[in-house]
């Protein structure tokens, strides 16, 4: 196991409960206490937990999870989802690239397309820069700091003036009777822009966003075409987003 792989399984310990000794980790994750002294200590550096003695205790609440922390979660089935939303877009199409870090997967598996892309956040635009059938367009505006993601009204102005064929959305959470909803409002309201000016939006999310609803309404469910998400899905989640008219993706 390596350390990004160590790293999400303490992160998600810290999910499930509040403390986590250190001895329970090291079971976890299969290696040694000091190894994990060490991997609380980076993750400590990060803001991501807190040390006591002898165990980490959980620092993330309700509220987004650091950038910095999702790039060390799910980090395979993000992957997988990125890839099959990337293969479900066609050569020669304009596409909007949400931030976050299950579309930055998506992002690296398009490198090799002939598309125009204008990406949401800097993340998104350095895994794209050099590739060399990807023209590149960037919408201007504010940064958010951590995520990197393009917000505010001259972000918004650029979906007044442009029309895109697909959108590859990023979730905070999404459910049947609330929708796609995201944690931060300027994000939301760039969101909601995109997917206006979008003919057609393919939502790339992990199961674990399924099913529930962060602070702010992006949209209704039934707005997104396709959804795709990874097999640990809960089989009632899947079937109530069908049942909306969405069509799902699992991978």
């Amino acid at each position: 196991m390596d350390s990004a792989e160590r790293y999400e399984v303490i992160l998600r310990a810290l999910r499930e409960r509040e403390r986590v000794a250190v001895g329970t980790l090291a079971e976890l994750t299969g290696c040694s206490e000091m190894t994990v002294r060490r991997d609380l200590d980076a993750l400590e550096r990060e803001g991501l937990l807190r040390r006591v003695r002898g165990a980490a205790v959980n620092m993330l609440t309700g509220e987004e999870t650091p950038y910095s922390a999702r790039t060390r979660q799910r980090i395979e089935a993000k992957r997988r989802i990125g890839a099959a939303a990337a293969a479900l877009v066609d050569d020669g199409e304009s596409v909007v690239l949400d931030g976050g870090t299950t579309t930055l997967e998506a992002a690296r598996a398009l490198v090799d397309h002939r598309l125009t892309v204008l990406p949401l956040s800097l993340h998104g635009a350095d895994a794209l820069r050099a590739a060399d059938q990807i023209r590149l367009v960037l919408p201007g505006g504010e940064l958010r700091a951590g995520e990197l993601s393009f917000v505010g009204p001259l972000t918004e102005h650029a979906f007044q003036v442009m029309r895109f064929d697909t959108m590859l959305l990023g979730c905070c959470a999404l459910s049947v009777r609330d929708g796609v909803s995201a944690h931060d409002l300027a994000e939301l309201a760039v969101k909601s822009a995109a997917i206006t000016a979008s003919a057609r939006v393919i939502a790339a999310v992990d199961s674990s966003k399924l099913g529930r609803t962060a602070f702010g309404r992006v949209c209704p469910v039934d707005r997104l075409d396709i959804v795709v998400t990874d097999r640990d899905a809960a089989p009632e989640q899947v079937a109530a987003i069908r049942e909306a008219g969405v069509e799902v993706h699992l991978v």
